[in-house]
């Protein structure tokens, strides 16, 4: 059943979407690195491979030794992975590069990688591996900030339902990975474009006036969003709309801090580089300092 809350109660509510490429993905890999976090993000690989029913792809840019392998090998064993649908590459060079060449070259559909929640203002501006892979990557990436080797299941999804090209595929793909796990909690948060200039408009005619447009504004919103549900097999997913102003990162991210979100799904905002990160985008913005899991899809 479809609810949204009064616009007034929830004005700091806010709600990222973000699609998946397919709700069964074909491939996904894992950027591997020898770190304390690499049990756990083998962990958490496996049970997306099962969800997904994919192949997996290991991908380790750096040293190779027979030493390493057989560590690799062993944690893969410990969380019993197929070694028949799992394949490990070793290469050598720059690691996004190389992760981003394989990827590409083997036609993976989702990419996951490790992060940290925050990064520094030196490593947010030179760019961490993590983020670089987010940005420049062609395929689905889907960032784990917190993996555990005790996975579990995305519980609270967040998706962003802002008015753009991609937001009905956006909606639908995030609604299609929502149902493969066990009935979570969905999200979906439409931002009011320009509200500020209408309202400050609106507030010439009077309270009443001001009053009225604001119904209207949220009116519209969630009626954008239903009517994209209309036209999805929702299949009875709990599923609440949420309407907001303000900028939407911010608000966005503060939103999923305090809903606890396990996922927040959004879109991509093109490969940006240096100087536009002197001046954040609103992917930028969130990048700096991760509220949740995130998963960007491509176009």
């Amino acid at each position: 059943m479809l609810k949204w809350a009064d616009f007034f109660k929830q004005r700091n509510c806010f709600i990222f979407h973000f699609p998946i490429p397919s709700p069964c993905l074909k491939k996904i890999a894992l950027a591997v690195a020898f770190s304390p976090r690499m049990e756990a993000l083998i962990a958490e690989a496996k049970r997306l491979k099962t969800l997904f029913q994919s192949e997996l792809l290991l991908i380790h840019v750096g040293d190779h030794s027979a030493a390493l392998e057989e560590k690799l090998q062993a944690v893969c064993t410990r969380y019993q992975i197929d070694p028949a649908r799992t394949q490990i590459v070793w290469e050598k060079g720059k690691p996004v590069k190389k992760i981003l060449e394989v990827c590409e070259r083997q036609g993976v559909d989702l990419l996951i990688t490790g992060a940290l929640k925050s990064e520094s203002f030196f490593t947010y501006y030179t760019g961490s591996v993590a983020r670089k892979i987010i940005r420049k990557a062609k395929c689905a990436v889907l960032t784990l900030i917190e993996p555990s080797t005790e996975p579990r299941h995305f519980s609270r999804i967040v998706i962003n339902g802002t008015q753009q090209a991609q937001t009905p595929t956006v909606i639908a793909s995030g609604l299609k990975l929502a149902r493969l796990e066990p009935d979570p909690r969905i999200f979906i948060v439409n931002e009011i474009k320009m509200y500020g200039f209408q309202m400050a408009t609106a507030a010439e005619g009077g309270e009443q006036e001001a009053s009225q447009m604001r119904k209207k504004l949220v009116a519209e919103e969630i009626k954008y969003v239903q009517d994209i549900l209309d036209g999805i097999d929702c299949q009875e997913q709990r599923i609440t709309i949420k309407v907001t102003s303000g900028k939407w990162a911010v608000e966005l991210a503060k939103f999923a801090t305090e809903s606890k979100a396990d996922l927040l799904v959004l879109g991509d905002e093109g490969n940006l580089g240096f100087i536009d990160r002197l001046f954040p985008h609103d992917l930028e913005d969130m990048l700096s300092n991760l509220p949740c899991n995130l998963l960007i899809l491509k176009p």
